[in-house]
């Protein structure tokens, strides 16, 4: 095995610590290999290789963060127009790592200092949807290709979304409101003590935000992994089916998680032969098209601009799930 693999297997996908945790519950007297053993091995290792990775990853997010701002972010991109203003709205979305309901006063903000529209919701659509914590957790638990592919599809998504948003010219479906919030044009400079501290805090706050999640998300997981049928799964999102992926996405709406709580059941369902484009989706609506954050969306946009937006995203979401499906053998 090269450095690379052997990399990938121990300080990713924690393969010490899948070990680890086998020999503990067989200590206990449970066989990994039965439903209960399993569902106990796979709950306990992916909870806590998740909040490990979860604190190491946004610790130095947050830190590279700490050096941009929303000031310092609204002012990069004051002024840009065009499709290279989307791109760049989405690729500054990939540094914020937020769930979608924390990402909309940012939107506010960006909106009320006169940031193009379609820019604001290329970064509305990226932040949630895609960060770099997220990579590392795919390529932990699946492979690097398939993370960086759903990179790729989300800031495809993010940056056109945006882009037709710009062109339809919506700009007074945004609440009134939203124009008059106060913008503050001060740029924070900290202390590398700060930024440590700042790093620090963000951890804390966003493990408080998003732990009753991932327990969820894994408890999910361990019993679609060790309970539920493969014939049953397939029946309802079998690759084969035309309809797997607007019914993955239909499930994921009325849920709220961060993409943290969401890959545990992507593992189990890619276990159980679900074909990628499906998981892809479902894990897209979940970050991107939840329940709460529409809801929070309407309070600061009209219903003609909310419904386009959710039309757009629903839209490219469908068509990315279609489409990996049909090439799901490249990356599986």
């Amino acid at each position: 095995m090269n450095v690379f693999g052997w990399m990938n297997d121990q300080l990713l996908r924690m393969q010490w610590l899948s070990d680890l945790v086998t020999a503990g519950v067989e200590w206990v007297g449970l066989d990994p290999a039965s439903r209960i053993g399993g569902s106990v091995q796979f709950f306990v290792y992916d909870v806590v290789k998740i909040f490990i990775l979860l604190s190491v990853l946004i610790f130095l997010i947050s830190y590279v963060q700490s050096y941009f701002p929303p000031e310092r972010t609204r002012r990069i991109l004051s002024g840009r127009e065009g499709i290279g203003a989307n791109i760049l709205g989405a690729l500054l979305g990939t540094i914020t790592p937020f769930c979608s309901c924390s990402s909309i006063p940012l939107f506010i903000g960006f909106t009320a200092a006169g940031l193009p529209l379609g820019v604001t919701f290329s970064f509305l659509i990226s932040s949630p949807l895609v960060d770099m914590a997220s990579v590392i957790l795919l390529a932990s638990i699946f492979s690097w290709p398939i993370a960086l592919a759903y990179v790729g599809v989300g800031l495809v998504v993010a940056v056109i979304g945006g882009t037709l948003i710009g062109q339809l010219r919506m700009e007074g479906q945004v609440a009134d409101f939203v124009r008059t919030v106060p913008v503050s044009d001060a740029d924070e400079t900290m202390t590398r003590n700060e930024r440590i501290g700042f790093a620090r805090d963000q951890v804390m706050d966003i493990v408080k935000k998003v732990w009753p999640y991932v327990l969820i998300g894994v408890g999910i997981g361990a019993a679609i992994h060790n309970w539920v049928p493969a014939e049953t799964i397939s029946a309802l999102l079998g690759q084969d089916k035309w309809w797997a992926v607007p019914v993955a996405t239909v499930i994921g709406i009325p849920m709220y998680a961060d993409i943290f709580g969401t890959l545990p059941i992507a593992e189990a369902l890619v276990g159980k032969g679900v074909g990628l484009g499906t998981v892809l989706a479902f894990m897209m609506a979940v970050t991107a098209l939840s329940l709460p954050s529409l809801i929070m969306l309407k309070r600061v946009v009209k219903m003609p601009l909310l419904v386009t937006f959710t039309g757009i995203v629903t839209v490219g979401i469908l068509t990315i799930g279609f489409v990996f499906n049909a090439i799901t053998h490249l990356f599986i």
